[in-house]
């Protein structure tokens, strides 16, 4: 039996926030659950080239609020808020439910396993050579000040008649650490011979030296990063 527990769900409840929060009956539960996946898979195929890599749901008696943690904000908004408010008509439509729409703009999509893992889907979709892929994306994320990061490839790498699965390893990933951010991705590559799966992990550091603010992180000795920008609607 494997022993490989993912890094967020390790952590959600403990030092991570739930991604979708509110409470239901046993009777609402099944239907409210299948509708927080359609929203998630609604926003995510319209917008998959606006970088983004988490969306939290938050639901109240007479409404639904939508945070949308994206890498390009102005994909989303649009000309004077025109494409946002396209946006949220579209999901009223779909839910039949009164939505209010976030936007919250991550500063370095380097650090961002979701983010990353999706580039490089769409590298090796276009026929990137994956070993070269691999280095420049795991140079990228120790030049933008992670600890460590850890990038696992499988499928029929290269063109190649049987599949098997490539690993490359920088820095530090304690994935047993609760206290460490150990953000972790995955994205697909659909190519010519198949998909490729993709799994990223990327060691951001200690949560309290994010929580510390303007500080400079302990390990690192750099500032950290200025607070994200939302944007309501």
């Amino acid at each position: 039996m494997g022993q490989k527990v993912r890094p967020t769900g390790f952590r959600v409840g403990i030092v991570e926030e739930w991604r979708s929060r509110w409470y239901a009956s046993k009777k609402e539960f099944g239907d409210l659950l299948v509708e927080d996946f359609k929203i998630r898979k609604f926003v995510k195929e319209k917008y998959q080239f606006a970088g983004i890599s988490k969306v939290e749901i938050e639901r109240t008696r007479d409404q639904v609020v939508v945070h949308l943690n994206t890498a390009r904000p102005g994909i989303i908004i649009g000309r004077k808020g025109q494409e946002v408010d396209r946006l949220k008509a579209e999901l009223e439509d779909l839910t039949g439910r009164r939505m209010e729409l976030k936007i919250v703009e991550i500063n370095n999509a380097m650090k961002n396993a979701v983010l990353v893992a999706e580039d490089i889907a769409q590298q090796l979709s276009k026929r990137s050579s994956f070993r070269r892929t691999i280095k420049r994306s795991m140079d990228s994320v120790m030049d933008a000040g992670a600890l460590g990061v850890k990038i696992v490839l499988s499928g029929r790498l290269g063109g190649a008649e049987m599949s098997r699965t490539e690993k490359a390893m920088r820095g530090s990933i304690p994935l047993s650490t609760i206290q460490k951010h150990i953000d972790y991705g995955f994205a697909k590559a659909r190519t010519a011979q198949g998909i490729i799966g993709i799994k990223v992990w990327i060691d951001l550091g200690l949560y309290t030296d994010e929580e510390d603010g303007d500080g400079a992180n302990a390990q690192t000795g750099q500032a950290q990063k200025k607070p994200k920008k939302t944007y309501k609607r």
